[in-house]
């Protein structure tokens, strides 16, 4: 063979120039880096399109908020002695007035009148008993009353005095029992949890 390039031995001549390995290791690593910084961005994106960082507002809010015990005051309910009850009888039965009465005098309340209903109420009570009183006993009397006689209908009316009726219904069997009252009772004066706006 003649010419330029001439097999002389066991080494061939190269044909084209070397690759540069440093260049290739660059370009990856900058490739890298670009997507890097693309993926942080659109995370920061979305954070912001979103709401902001989770963990640090949770964080913020949890140091703006009050204490998580911190509740409503407990409710300060009338003393069975200082409600006077009427109890009236609205069924068939006689004598039930003047036993519901013996027995709400022995779980401490004060007796007022006992007798039978009037024609507005007499034989119209369906259920097992109607709380008849000022309005401001919705929130104190009513309650307390109703631990002794669960399931009994409230109504108000324009006296204006502190006294409640007690109207026995038709489905009245019994009082509840002393402990089922005193736990009711217990329920009612427990203070109530805040919500949480956290």
């Amino acid at each position: 063979m003649g010419g330029k390039y001439r097999i002389t031995g066991d080494k061939y001549p190269r044909m084209r120039r070397p690759r540069r390995r440093s260049k290739l290791v660059l370009a990856t690593v900058a490739s890298v880096a670009a997507l890097g910084l693309a993926g942080w961005g659109t995370l920061q994106l979305i954070d912001v399109f979103t709401g902001g960082d989770k963990q640090a507002s949770a964080a913020d809010r949890k140091a703006d908020c009050p204490s998580a015990k911190a509740s409503a005051p407990a409710k300060i309910l009338p003393k069975p002695a200082k409600i006077t009850v009427n109890v009236y009888n609205a069924t068939p039965r006689g004598g039930l007035a003047k036993a519901a009465a013996d027995e709400l005098k022995k779980r401490g309340f004060t007796i007022g009148k006992v007798g039978n209903a009037t024609a507005a109420y007499d034989k119209k009570v369906p259920g097992t008993g109607l709380l008849l009183g000022a309005p401001t006993a919705a929130n104190g009397t009513f309650p307390v009353l109703g631990t002794q006689l669960p399931g009994a209908a409230t109504k108000t009316d324009a006296r204006k005095s502190g006294d409640v009726d007690l109207i026995i219904g038709t489905k009245f069997k019994a009082f509840s029992t002393p402990q089922a009252a005193a736990t009711a009772l217990t329920a009612l004066t427990k203070p109530a949890p805040a919500p949480s706006s956290c």
